[in-house]
């Protein structure tokens, strides 16, 4: 029987890990706040979320044959990438947009760009802001509030910096989820469970969740102590610093560059949400530093091993 041998470059890695099963991952970790944004919302949440899943998925397909790509929409990172936008629009946004959203999502800011691990914003956030702009009225308006079933209700973080008026909700409310805001953002204990379980199974580290609520409690507590709670559980913080701030191909690959990435995502966060006109700032935040990684990386590196510090070769 005739062996055959592969000969490869350095370094060979083996390990079981897939693409497939780290997507699998977050998709699990997602599926408490899936099912609390269900509850809250209703059959919006449920349309919203195939709406998206299906348009990134198809678009990511047509994509990868138009260009002659191998067909990888079965890694489910299209899948990720649909949910998480879903995750950031309100209950009211019409169906058409979260297609619209997740075909840029795929299409522009991950295909165009090379595909998986070629992008150098985060899909989701990306296609938000495209979003945002676009049809503003959609996205920054018509928040449900699940209590009352009510259209056009306040988010805390609106309430909190007095671009709107009504009573704050309370603490309990606001870390089961029964809030008004976008569908995925509100059920903080669930948001927070589903974290901790990428931790656990060591999809993604510790670091930058810590380090990006670490540094927005700091300042809030800073700032205005009575308001620590509000920014923390309110808004997309823990959605976004465990579920897209830690996106691999977006983030920084040294430990030491993750916090970097994470402080600095905390403190725009706090300065759009103390010194600008918009109420939330996770998204710009996040993309904004998802601009800056390629810096950080470039900067911020391990040594090459048998390499000094000056570059020249130890010498023993």
């Amino acid at each position: 029987m005739e062996i055959k041998l592969i000969g490869s470059s350095s370094p060979h890695i083996r390990s079981d890990e897939t693409t497939q099963k780290i997507m699998l991952d977050v998709i699990i970790a997602l599926m408490p706040a899936l099912a609390a944004s269900m509850y809250y919302f209703g059959f919006k949440a449920m349309v919203l979320v195939l709406a998206s899943v299906i348009s990134a998925v198809v678009t990511e397909y047509c994509c990868q044959r138009f260009m002659n790509r191998p067909i990888t929409v079965t890694d489910l990172s299209a899948v990720v990438t649909g949910i998480l936008l879903a995750f950031n629009l309100p209950a009211e946004t019409p169906w058409w947009i979260a297609i619209v959203g997740s075909a840029f999502a795929i299409g522009i800011v991950k295909q165009v760009f090379g595909g998986l691990g070629f992008n150098f914003l985060n899909p989701a956030l990306a296609a938000r802001a495209f979003l945002m702009a676009s049809w503003p009225h959609y996205l920054s308006g018509g928040f449900i509030d699940p209590a009352v079933d009510a259209v056009s209700s306040a988010t805390p973080l609106a309430l909190l910096k007095g671009t709107a008026s009504g009573q704050l909700p309370s603490l309990w409310d606001m870390f089961m989820g029964n809030i008004p805001g976008v569908i995925g953002e509100t059920s903080a204990i669930l948001l927070l469970a589903g974290g901790i379980y990428l931790i656990y199974r060591g999809t993604i580290k510790w670091i930058i969740p810590v380090f990006y609520i670490g540094t927005v409690a700091v300042i809030a507590l800073i700032t205005d102590a009575s308001t620590l709670p509000y920014h923390i559980l309110g808004g997309g913080l823990i959605l976004g610093a465990f579920f897209m701030a830690t996106d691999y191909s977006t983030s920084p690959v040294t430990d030491k560059g993750k916090v970097i990435f994470a402080v600095g995502a905390g403190l725009l966060t706090m300065f759009i949400r103390k010194m600008g006109g918009y109420p939330e700032g996770v998204s710009y935040s996040i993309l904004l530093m998802n601009i800056l990684t390629p810096m950080i990386d470039k900067y911020i590196k391990p040594h090459v091993f048998g390499v000094a510090t000056g570059g020249k070769k130890n010498e023993k």
